[in-house]
């Protein structure tokens, strides 16, 4: 498995405060131990709508959900923005759509979005974010990836300033609104581990913010979307990690890799395999920990998937 030339990666714990004994797991997989260990599910309110005909994501206006918001018709693309970050507008001079991806922290109330076209006055767009509750897991695991060592807490603080970096990306070509239907990344049950409210040896942490995909040691991973590579590494929380890039603040990750078989600037298509599944990091077990991002914010990925 490569190592960082640097300790260096994008954002969901960059505004989490830590210390030693109340660390919060540091963004996208960092709290990913397999949900079936536990046999916890979550509990949906509301249920995620099934998608009209190559319409993907599935709208679900919750937090770590989508939400899909008309910006209507405009001879240029319009830019949007979710407060000061960059949101994904797909689509054409006849229909633009903003995919907006929602904070599991966020509120049950209403947000906005500001939206510019050249030579318009800016305006915004209100949606309302439903609730959704997510049950609560509770698993035990190796005491120092709790109570971390002042070693340890140096290490963790210089991998999660690195991926902050990783997680601004936002870069073209822009992904299509017919191109965003994903491939899931190796077979096997999809657990319903997104969302959980994670508590590790009694202490409360950060809820979950992927999928976890139950896999054997080794089994091949491959690219759910076209993208190139942005970052390798082997972390503290996340073990063997591969960042991928979709064009316009569309990320995905995979976490606790056995095997890293790509490099930093690799363009890889859909269904190339690329690593393997391990049990690298804090885990219980082998498995595929799978985060998406929009918007520097991580959802569901279920949401990209076929039912």
């Amino acid at each position: 498995m490569p190592s960082m030339p640097r300790i260096a990666i994008p954002d969901s714990f960059a505004a989490l405060p830590l210390s030693r004994r109340h660390m919060i797991g540091a963004g996208a997989a960092l709290l990913a131990a397999p949900a079936w260990a536990a046999g916890a599910a979550d509990r949906t309110t509301p249920k995620a709508p099934a998608a009209a005909a190559g319409v993907w994501p599935r709208a679900l206006a919750v937090p770590g959900g989508v939400a899909r918001i008309s910006l209507g018709p405009s001879a240029q693309r319009p830019q949007a923005h979710a407060g000061d970050v960059p949101v994904l507008v797909v689509g054409d001079v006849i229909e633009w759509t903003a995919i907006v991806g929602i904070p599991l922290s966020a509120p049950v109330d209403t947000a906005s979005i500001r939206i510019h076209v050249p030579g318009e006055a800016p305006r915004t767009i209100d949606y309302a974010v439903a609730p959704k509750q997510y049950r609560e897991q509770r698993l035990t695991v190796a005491p120092r990836t709790v109570d971390l060592s002042a070693e340890d807490n140096a290490r963790f603080e210089r991998e999660r300033a690195h991926q902050q970096q990783v997680m601004a990306a936002f870069t073209t070509p822009l992904p299509t609104a017919d191109g965003l239907a994903m491939r899931q990344p190796v077979p096997g049950r999809r657990s319903s581990s997104f969302g959980l409210r994670r508590v590790f040896n009694g202490q409360a942490r950060n809820p979950h913010s992927g999928m976890d995909i139950a896999a054997a040691t080794g089994t091949p991973v491959v690219v759910p979307l076209p993208g190139r590579v942005i970052d390798t590494g082997d972390y503290f929380f996340n073990g063997g990690t591969v960042w991928l890039d979709h064009g316009g603040g569309l990320l995905t990750m995979v976490c606790h890799l056995s095997a890293i078989d790509v490099q930093v600037g690799d363009t890889l298509k859909t269904g190339e395999a690329f690593c393997k599944v391990g049990a690298t990091g804090r885990v219980t077990g082998p498995h595929l920990h799978w985060g998406v991002m929009l918007n520097r914010t991580m959802v569901d990925p279920a949401l990209f998937l076929p039912a």
